[in-house]
């Protein structure tokens, strides 16, 4: 089994910057991927980012892209979601997931094995 706790969501103003971290703990996969889910109020949970553990590729949803960074410290089980220029509509609860083999629709939720209870974050304008 494998646990997902994830980190670091808080309150901040427009333009600022927030990191989640989201730990693994338990099995390790050495093919998995780690994605970076997010569910605003009254919206469905949407993809932001994934990145694969062999590799380290990366993958963003355009919305967030060249705002957010997605990385990963193997050693630690850790990945993390830089975000900058937060805007308003990022606010949402954001989940972590791990894909224990990672799969080409890696943004769809469906293809997750074990999902974090996430961690909420509100931009205010």
């Amino acid at each position: 089994q494998v646990q997902l706790v994830e980190s670091g969501g808080g309150l901040v103003q427009a333009g600022g910057s927030l990191r989640l971290s989201c730990v693994a703990s338990g099995r390790t996969f050495s093919s998995s991927a780690v994605g970076w889910f997010r569910q605003a109020p009254g919206k469905e949970r949407e993809f932001v980012a994934a990145i694969r553990r062999n590799g380290g590729s990366t993958y963003y949803t355009d919305s967030v892209k060249g705002r957010f960074t997605i990385s990963s410290d193997n050693a630690k089980n850790t990945v993390y979601l830089q975000m900058n220029s937060l805007k308003p509509e990022d606010t949402a609860v954001y989940y972590c997931a791990l894909d224990r083999y990672y799969s080409p629709d890696y943004y769809t939720q469906e293809v997750y094995d074990y999902w974090g209870h996430g961690t909420q974050v509100t931009v205010s304008s």
